[in-house]
């Protein structure tokens, strides 16, 4: 942005809202990306890119940002938001709100790594949990959903970065 700092506005708009963001930018470094990325940018693109490929990344953005049902199922896990309920296998699982806040902001975002940044400004309103808080929080919530808490079959952690919801949708 000639007269304007790009990172400014990301935070600016996450602040308000979740309209999905692309961060379309000549900068290509790691650190920038990182940086966009952990702001709360949904993607970034380096210039020089292909109109193709910028309309399939808006695509998918739109894909995301559209009203998503109320139960996200997988294998033997179903998180219903809406009615506050969660089943692991035949057990109803009785979690706090800021466990099942964390479970589904990583339940809709299976594959992905989310950074403990990023579920910290999206679960507590302030924004201001540490790491160290989300990490017991996560902790807490393996306990109660993880067959084997030692082996996770649906919450993995990302080294220097958060966590992976790992399982698969039905």
């Amino acid at each position: 942005m000639p007269n304007g700092d790009g990172f400014r506005v990301i935070s600016a708009v996450r602040q308000r809202d979740r309209t999905p963001i692309i961060v379309l930018s000549v900068l290509g470094g790691e650190s920038d990306k990182v940086r966009a990325l952990d702001l709360g940018a949904d993607d970034y693109v380096t210039k020089p890119f292909s109109v193709a490929e910028l309309l399939a990344r808006v695509r998918t953005q739109l894909r995301r940002a559209a009203p998503q049902s109320g139960v996200l199922e997988f294998d033997d896990l179903t998180i219903d938001v809406e009615r506050r309920r969660v089943r692991q296998a035949e057990r109803e699982v009785h979690l706090t709100p800021t466990e099942l806040a964390i479970l589904e902001l990583l339940a809709r975002n299976a594959g992905k790594p989310v950074s403990s940044r990023e579920i910290a400004r999206r679960v507590w309103e302030s924004g201001e949990a540490t790491p160290d808080t989300v990490r017991v929080h996560v902790g807490s919530l393996r306990r109660k959903i993880e067959p084997d808490p030692s082996v996770p079959r649906y919450i993995v952690t990302e080294p220097w970065v958060g966590y992976r919801f790992i399982a698969e949708p039905k």
